[in-house]
């Protein structure tokens, strides 16, 4: 049986990509995307066989999320089309969008190559090809983490295709560098994969021959871009950097989820790791605000504030723990975040009603989740109190 692995295949060229691959008689793909992909999206006479044949996952690679490679472990065919980035100059990128921009684009397919390279290794066919980017091979300012990540990447895969020749390898990994690609959403732009069925087409026709880079629309555009880069490095990023500041794609807007909530975090049990772990499920990057103290709830804590700090920041799904504020809208003023995180039960209190009414013309929603049973801090405390008389 052939079985694919699209990674971003919920979309754009990675929809197209998984298209082909039905029409090359794949027997399963397996598609893992931030999104399920729309099968209105598909062509109207492959959409039963897309039904047929295609698994589709939602996987955060920014949240490091590798457990849909389980169970993966037959597939011939890997296609890595995931990435984001945004026009806008390096200071008005976001720690957070830096951070998430190097885990996606570039630390995500290093981890899920990673997986897969004994199997490219050996004698028999496997067949790759990843999402690079002309940004990575050519000075793009305005672009300056994703091209440095895009950059990475594209020498990550040089590298390796070397290793592989030199271990006696057949198999090799296609860098697919484009640069715009209408009918994407990469960019803001719509979905429609019939405008990219084409390059999907040549993309798969260079992995079947073990080709190690394509650039879509090379000699029509990109040969001369190449060279005038190659001339003059320096002259060419300055026009680079002029181009996009007239052309009007430049972005103001993060392309990252952050959210924040806050909480005494005494006592740390297994409720406290499931509500970070929940948060962290619903946004890119989660700020938790760590009270000094209980006195804010009229309780005592056990565990100095230090400690539970270092508790907090110590927990894989948080990326910045800090000292909380005493209102969670002064927290916005510092970190912007869009998601606010807390119990159900704070629903239609006085506190949350005002929390409402500050962010809604602020773009933050309030998320409550409803708490689980198990243990609680109160149960804690009260066991706590009847042993020691307190």
């Amino acid at each position: 049986m052939k079985k694919a692995l699209v990674v971003g295949g919920n979309s754009g060229i990675g929809l197209a990509l998984t298209v082909g691959l039905l029409d090359r008689g794949y027997d399963r793909i397996y598609v893992a995307g931030k999104d399920l992909p729309s099968v209105d999206d598909v062509p109207s006479d492959k959409r039963v066989l897309f039904e047929e044949r295609v698994s589709a996952e939602t996987v955060n690679f920014v949240n490091q999320e590798y457990g849909f490679l389980d169970g993966k472990e037959d597939i011939d065919t890997l296609i890595i089309t995931a990435g984001f980035g945004r026009v806008a100059p390096f200071e008005c990128l976001t720690d957070a969008e830096i951070t998430n921009l190097v885990k996606c684009n570039m630390l995500a397919a290093m981890r899920i190559i990673g997986r897969y390279y004994k199997r490219m290794q050996g004698d028999e066919g496997f067949y790759c090809a990843v999402m690079g980017s002309i940004a990575g091979h050519i000075a793009s300012p305005m672009f300056s983490v994703y091209g440095a990540t895009k950059s990475g990447l594209c020498s990550f895969i040089e590298n390796l295709n070397v290793e592989l020749k030199c271990s006696g390898s057949p198999n090799r990994i296609l860098d697919v560098s484009p640069g715009s690609l209408k009918g994407t959403n990469f960019g803001g732009g719509g979905n429609d994969i019939s405008l990219v069925s084409g390059v999907a087409e040549e993309i798969l026709s260079r992995m079947y021959a073990k080709d190690t880079l394509f650039i879509p629309q090379y000699d029509e555009v990109y040969r001369g871009v190449v060279e005038r880069y190659c001339a003059d490095p320096e002259k060419f990023g300055a026009e680079s950097y002029e181009y996009k500041k007239k052309s009007g794609r430049e972005s103001d807007k993060p392309q990252v989820v952050v959210g924040y909530l806050s909480g005494t975090f005494d006592l740390f049990h297994i409720g406290h790791l499931n509500l970070l772990r929940r948060a962290k499920q619903h946004c890119d990057y989660l700020i938790v605000g760590v009270h000094e103290s209980g006195s804010w709830k009229g309780k005592q804590t056990f565990i100095p504030y230090e400690e539970r700090l270092a508790i907090i920041e110590s927990i894989k799904y948080v990326d910045m723990a800090v000292k909380s504020f005493t209102e969670d809208s002064d927290a916005y003023d510092a970190y912007h975040f869009d998601r606010l995180f807390v119990g159900s039960d704070y629903k239609g209190t006085e506190r949350f009603n005002r929390y409402e009414e500050y962010f809604k013309d602020k773009g933050v929603e309030i998320v409550y989740f409803s708490y689980t049973q198990g243990t609680s801090s109160t149960q804690l405390r009260d066991a706590i109190s009847s042993k020691t008389g307190k």
